[in-house]
């Protein structure tokens, strides 16, 4: 593939040095950008008008009912935890909120659903699919630009992955893609993340540095989580669900974690 007619070489942001799928670093240096710039938006700030409105709602699958009328509102800014046994309806209850926002949502999933064959460059870069025609995406693929490079290196350094750029996905640790999956829904710079246990394979300070990170990227945050105390310091609420149920939902800052705990007993 070669630059389309008329393109200036020396604009920087403009070159390109053809790489395979899990393919060699670049040769030439990369500028760096600053810090995210490229790949997150602003937070949203709290409206009057709920960004989530549930009510009285249930879902299932192949008749068996998992969720149980439930009524759930979010608003802009909120971090939401949303808890609760193995099989209690967390997965169910994220899945019928992306349906719902998925214009407005960044999506980690319970899966990393990386593409093993695929580097981690171009597996990031998904995060973007749907804001470029087809042809980009395709030039993309064999021939990434130097700033959509430098773009994806930035947001996987927030994960500690920068070193693994154009490393396979297939290749990576379960905690390695994992991160890759956050960063991943980093780049995609929606103001709302949904999250189904993002960081259930890491420890908890790996797991606390992310959240970090998507604490500071999103404004909104829906996340399923299963450790309690991270849930207490890094979501302003609390949903727990039970049985497709919610049996508790409350401020983080009015809780313990005996209140969460019972739960799990």
């Amino acid at each position: 593939m070669r630059e389309a007619a008329g393109a200036d070489p020396s604009d920087a942001s403009r070159s390109i040095t053809k790489v395979g799928s899990c393919g060699p670093s670049l040769t030439p240096a990369l500028s760096r950008r600053e810090r995210g710039q490229a790949a997150i938006l602003p937070p949203g700030d709290p409206d009057v008008v709920p960004l989530l409105d549930l009510h009285d709602e249930s879902a299932g699958f192949s008749g068996q009912p998992v969720l149980r009328g439930v009524s759930l509102q979010v608003r802009r800014g909120e971090r939401l935890a949303v808890m609760g046994r193995s099989g209690a309806g967390k997965s169910t209850l994220l899945g019928l909120i992306y349906a719902r926002l998925a214009d407005q949502a960044a999506l980690v999933p319970q899966a990393a659903a990386l593409v093993g064959t695929l580097s981690v460059f171009h597996n990031v870069y998904m995060g973007r699919l749907d804001r470029h025609s087809a042809w980009r995406n395709l030039r993309m693929l064999a021939w990434p630009t130097r700033a959509e490079v430098a773009a994806v290196r930035d947001v996987l350094g927030m994960v500690g992955l920068a070193d693994k750029l154009f490393a396979c996905a297939g290749t990576l640790s379960g905690g390695q893609q994992q991160r890759a999956s956050v960063a991943r829904a980093l780049y995609n710079g929606r103001p709302l993340v949904i999250g189904d246990e993002p960081v259930s394979a890491l420890d908890r300070q790996q797991g606390a540095a992310v959240l970090r990170r998507m604490t500071d990227a999103h404004g909104t945050m829906i996340l399923a989580l299963h450790d309690i105390p991270l849930a207490l310091e890094y979501a302003d609420r609390v949903v727990m669900l039970q049985a497709g149920r919610v049996a508790l939902d409350a401020p983080a800052r009015s809780l313990r974690e005996g209140d969460l705990s019972r739960f799990y007993d």
